[in-house]
């Protein structure tokens, strides 16, 4: 399984050169042609050189573009068809549907922690309400006190003030 997953990996960094590499030696190729004529002109304006770029990238992503969406979907598809119909079926990986039927997890922890506090049971029907253990825990999380209002700088009293 592990060896699968591997190659999946391996076929996306595939498909990402496959779909980045033209645009690339695309604006690469311009580039060198412009920097020569630039060179041989002796006009070095930056300019220059980033419209051609723009243009032949832009064109060739309108040319190539649906075979790169074919690419990107047919590795989608591998995905979706990996992690849906060969993963389940590894024992290693998927646990069988009535695992929590046949085990107990956290048996015992709940109850040896409280044991000892009054009315844990109450807490433990009523999930909703919080549990006080005394008066004086209830009033130590009441509401948080309100935050001072924060004094404007010296541009913002002056507005206000209308100086």
């Amino acid at each position: 399984m592990i060896e699968a997953l591997t190659e999946y990996l391996a076929k996306g960094f595939m498909t990402m050169l496959s779909i980045s590499m033209p645009c690339v030696l695309t604006a690469a190729s311009i580039g060198l042609v412009v920097g020569i004529l630039q060179a041989v002109t002796q006009v070095q304006e930056q300019t220059i050189a980033a419209a051609p770029k723009i243009f032949m990238v832009f064109l060739v992503i309108v040319i190539g573009g649906m075979g790169f969406i074919k690419l990107l979907t047919n590795l989608f598809v591998e995905g979706m068809n990996l992690a849906f119909n060969a993963v389940p079926k590894e024992d290693a990986f998927v646990l069988p549907s009535d695992y929590y039927k046949y085990t107990t997890p956290f048996q015992g922890e709940m109850n040896d922690k409280f044991k000892d506090v009054p009315n844990v049971k109450d807490a433990m029907k009523n999930p909703g309400k919080i549990p006080y253990l005394n008066n004086a825990q209830k009033m130590k999380y009441g509401t948080a006190p309100k935050a001072p209002m924060p004094k404007g700088n010296f541009v913002e009293i002056n507005k206000m003030l209308g100086r």
